[in-house]
Order: structure tokens, then C-alpha cells, then sequence
């Protein structure tokens, strides 16, 4: 399944994820700190995508209650009803 989630709060215009058998195929960000989300889906990349929710899920960024690492978990479980 792939999935797009456009991100709220953060400055990261879109992410991009693929899930097949509960594992993170692969994640891609659009916009945000290029080489640090470069490195975080480089991580994440055939994680199951518990795993990835239990490890990112509530990371906040300056303050601002969420950060790209937040909002890819949340694009996640918003994947993840929809199947």
C-alpha cells in the first residue's frame, strides 16, 4: 500500500510511505531538513511499522508539539485504518 500524508506543523510538505506485511517499505519526505529526514527513512526502511510508532510517535520539535519524525507516525497510523 502506499500512502501520502500531507504534515501539519511542521516544515515538511509531504510524506510518502510504503507499507506491505506491517513493515515500513519505504518513507519520503518532501520539503523539511533534507539530510536529516534522508537519515531517518534510511532507519526506518523495512522496520516493522509498530516498531517505527513506538520509537518516533510524540517527538517534538522546538516547541511545536510534533516534528517530522511525529508526523511520519501519524501518517502511519492514518495508513494503517485505511487498510
Amino acid at each position: 500500500m502506499t500512502y501520502e500524508y500531507i504534515p501539519q506543523g511542521v516544515c515538511s510538505k509531504r510524506i510518502k510511505i510504503e507499507i506491505e506485511g506491517g513493515k515500513l517499505v519505504s518513507a519520503e519526505f518532501e520539503g523539511g531538513c533534507h539530510g536529516n529526514l534522508q537519515g531517518i527513512c534510511s532507519l526506518v526502511r523495512g522496520m516493522d511499522c509498530d516498531e517505527v510508532l513506538r520509537r518516533l510517535e510524540g517527538i517534538n520539535c522546538r516547541g511545536k508539539g510534533t516534528s517530522c519524525p511525529d508526523q511520519l507516525s501519524r501518517a502511519i497510523r492514518e495508513a494503517q485504518r485505511q487498510a
